[in-house]
């Protein structure tokens, strides 16, 4: 096993408490997708559906975005080709300087995470303020999302006030009321928005047939974002296109109820055009997702709509938590985005999975997570990534199964592992499955004998 991943799982669960209480609040939120799914009678049908849909889309993705971009130009947005994050992040810079914008407020995107777009506008004088309450806290922090959906999940309200404190966004010491505590945030952002001269969205889906931006948010921070500055920015994968309204509406009913367990988001957004006397401008952002495209084995990754129930339903997940994953993004899907972005780099990741492959049931447009971590695993040695010891017993039990003289021996002297005491059998460095097993025992009549001696006993009696 790497020692990345599993020596920061390791660091995470040395505090039992907070493990336990991580792994209930994700599998609540797994409770809850499974119940909205059970009131819905069509639900795989609409799993099936969102996934055909979403394997046309990127199948004639080129098509899909001449037709978006034309309806959006039709209407005077500005719209920007951005083939990787140098480009994307150089394109954002060139539309706030030649606009003399000093800040700008932005509601959550995980592409703006994934091409590193804030410091890299902070280093050339721009503030960046995220206004998702979670997406803040992690800012005022310093750290990065633990989650797609749930950024700060991982945070206790008790952290969340004492840093409050100390920024001086609340007043009460002591006061770590959530109520409280957003009201704080919400005076606090407010001065944001209205000092911001640009705003920028992320984008859940952008539909074809019609150019429509649609961003589903709970807080409604984006409709904040673009409804007081006179610039909004859009930043958007180019796999997020759907052709129609028919299509987003398979998603709309697919998206939350998979996320979060609700019917539906608070606020669902839909942007056309710039408002009178405003600016617009989308950014269609490639960054590596054509040469996904152009992998066999695991172009279905580019149908994930981020909802995170597979990471919602990982057992790994839920008891490691998002920041023993090396890449940015976290639980099944990251692990194949991350091998997908550079395998050697992210490798550690693919040992995070016990093959369960819950998320290949959850997963609301079949990406199969599960079963593609599968496959990356078979390509570890080509990697020369392949764990040593695991290479060698895989290795010695190719052995054991091909000689079956020396498989029957080997039964026989089983028994006598029970012998070798705890301090032996535990020892992390020989091996590190035993952290957190007990050893089994073998019994001292193997199932091959005891077979035998039944079906001896049958000829036996059938004789007599």
């Amino acid at each position: 096993m790497s020692t990345i991943h599993s020596e920061a799982a390791r660091r995470f669960n040395d505090n039992r408490a907070k493990t336990t209480w991580h792994d209930a609040t994700f599998w609540s939120l797994r409770q809850k997708r499974d119940n909205m799914a059970s009131g819905l009678p069509e639900w795989e049908e609409l799993r099936e559906h969102a996934s055909q849909i979403k394997q046309h889309t990127v199948t004639h993705l080129a098509d899909y975005l001449e037709e978006f971009s034309t309806q959006l130009e039709s209407r005077g947005v500005i719209v920007h080709w951005a083939k990787d994050a140098n480009d994307f992040n150089n394109i954002v810079l060139d539309i706030l300087q030649s606009h003399g914008v000093k800040k700008m407020v932005k509601s959550k995107s995980m592409l703006t995470e994934e091409c590193a777009m804030n410091p890299f506008l902070e280093n050339h004088g721009i503030d960046v303020v995220e206004t998702d309450l979670g997406e803040r806290i992690l800012q005022l922090l310093h750290q990065k999302p633990s989650h797609i959906v749930m950024p700060a999940i991982h945070l206790k309200r008790e952290e969340v006030g004492q840093m409050f404190e100390e920024k001086g966004i609340s007043t009460e010491k002591g006061n770590y009321d959530p109520t409280y505590l957003t009201q704080c945030a919400r005076k606090h952002l407010r001065n944001q928005f209205m000092e911001a001269g640009a705003g920028m969205t992320g984008c859940n889906f952008g539909v074809a047939k019609t150019g429509d931006i649609v961003v589903c948010t709970n807080e409604g921070n984006a409709d904040m974002s673009t409804s007081m500055p006179k610039l909004h920015l859009v930043a958007m994968g180019i796999e997020k296109i759907v052709p129609d309204y028919k299509s987003l509406a398979v998603f709309q009913r697919l998206l939350c109820r998979s996320a979060t367990g609700q019917p539906t988001t608070a606020y669902t957004s839909h942007f056309r055009q710039a408002r009178p006397g405003a600016e617009m401008h989308v950014i269609l952002v490639d960054n590596g997702r054509s040469d996904i495209l152009a992998n066999d084995e695991h172009w279905e990754t580019l149908k994930c709509i981020r909802c995170g129930a597979c990471m919602n339903t990982c057992p790994v997940y839920r008891r490691s938590g998002g920041y023993s994953y090396t890449y940015f993004i976290p639980g099944p899907i990251g692990i194949n985005l991350g091998m997908l972005h550079d395998a050697s780099r992210y490798s550690d990741n693919v040992s995070a999975c016990t093959l369960c492959l819950s998320c290949d049931n959850v997963c609301p447009a079949k990406v199969n997570p599960g079963s593609q971590v599968y496959m990356w695993r078979q390509k570890l040695d080509s990697l020369h990534k392949a764990n040593t010891m695991k290479k060698c017993m895989s290795k010695g039990m190719e052995e054991l199964f091909n000689h079956p003289l020396l498989y029957s021996s080997a039964l026989r002297l089983a028994p006598l592992a029970n012998l070798i005491p705890d301090s032996l059998t535990h020892i992390r460095s020989l091996n590190p499955w035993s952290v957190g097993h007990a050893m089994p025992k073998f019994a001292n009549e193997s199932f091959q004998t005891m077979w035998k001696k039944g079906k001896l006993n049958q000829n036996e009696q059938k004789e007599q």
